[in-house]
């Protein structure tokens, strides 16, 4: 699995139309009306990486089983969300499940189709999302708060140390800040995570455009864009309308040809993807063989027995080393046979930290 990502924004903004596309089903019913998403669609993707082609050739491996990345189509909703207006107390619990938000933006006029709002302004719609969160945040917080101050006045350690972090939060969310500006201690994210915080998900911002902006965006877009750099979210810009015709078309260079006709480079999917590791920090190592070549995601900075750890918790547990090849060397070399005669196999202990791109075989006894 790569990571979990939930697609939300306000009805009407493209979100059912973009999973479609995305995952090339028909299994969100992308109508021009408010909540025809009630229960959340899923769907996985396989993470196109070219690396794990050339791995599983040099490797002759009979299977080539790529990592995933999960959408989750989530319920629009609309201002009074965290009182539980419209949708609002499914689209709250289904977005604490997500690793990340995708947040959807419609960045196009039209007048075949409504807006909830009455008129196009995304950083409008930005905010009524925020701040909709922010208040289901708030209001998590503060019956928390009185609990941990309780527990800290009875000399509660744990209390004590969450306390003050909890309060900090709180006032930041009263500020208008959500949770996930806040500058963190390494010793306070532990903690910080187990608030279980809305807005302290990393958010990407999707700017849904017409064909004609796809490839350039539009006034629209550089507005979300610009609120995007000053709150540290990530933006991409994407035309559901064009992945859903992309999804359609099965011959790579047929794909190719007509994003080129646009002016596009690649699909929305690889954008998106790439936005999404880089705001996780993500990065992929591979396993290789005659059997099957794979892809696994991990966090940077992961050690080796905790990657070994991904493919069972047997490798974790019995971890004895990894044998690491990067993935220059491997190509570079013919595979691992060649990087084991050229001495660019290296045995890594515990305390290595797993690179972008490693080729790995664990070794392990249990």
């Amino acid at each position: 699995m790569g990571f979990n990502c939930g697609i939300v924004g306000l009805p009407n903004v493209g979100k059912s139309t973009l999973f479609n596309a995305l995952t090339a089903t028909a299994s969100a019913d992308a109508q021009n009306y408010p909540f025809c998403t009630i229960e959340p669609n899923v769907g996985r993707v396989a993470v196109p990486d070219p690396r794990l082609d050339e791995v599983a050739g040099i490797a002759k491996s009979a299977r080539i089983v790529p990592t995933q990345l999960e959408f989750v189509d989530i319920a629009g909703l609309v201002r009074g969300a965290s009182r539980g207006e419209g949708l609002g107390n499914q689209f709250l619990a289904h977005i604490r499940e997500v690793d990340a938000v995708i947040h959807m933006l419609r960045c196009f006029e039209s007048g075949d189709i409504a807006h909830v709002e009455g008129g196009v302004d995304p950083v409008r719609d930005i905010e009524t999302v925020e701040t909709e969160l922010m208040l289901a945040d708030l209001e998590s917080l503060e019956g928390r708060i009185n609990g941990l101050t309780k527990k800290a006045r009875g000399g509660d350690r744990d209390a004590k140390a969450l306390l003050p972090l909890a309060e900090r939060t709180a006032a930041a969310l009263r500020e208008g800040r959500p949770a996930r500006v806040l500058d963190l201690a390494d010793a306070e994210r532990p903690l910080f995570r187990g608030l279980q915080l809305l807005t302290a998900k990393p958010v990407i911002y999707v700017c849904n455009l017409d064909e004609d902006s796809a490839a350039t965006g539009n006034a629209h877009s550089e507005r979300v864009a610009a609120f995007a750099e000053e709150t540290g979210a990530g933006c991409i810009l994407i035309s559901a309308a064009i992945e859903a015709e992309v999804a359609q078309l099965t011959d790579p260079e047929e794909k190719s040809a007509f994003l080129a006709a646009i002016g596009l480079e690649e699909t929305g999917l690889a954008r998106l993807i790439r936005a999404g590791y880089a705001l996780l920090g993500l990065i992929t190592f591979f396993t290789a063989g005659p059997n099957e070549a794979r892809a696994w995601t991990i966090t940077a900075g992961t050690r080796a027995p905790q990657a070994a750890g991904r493919i069972h918790g047997d490798f974790e547990r019995g971890f004895i080393c990894a044998e690491t090849i990067s993935f220059a060397d491997y190509v570079a070399c013919g595979g691992e046979q060649g990087a084991k005669d050229a001495g660019k196999m290296r045995q890594e202990g515990r305390d290595y930290v797993v690179a972008d791109g490693d080729v790995i075989l664990f070794r392990f006894n249990v």
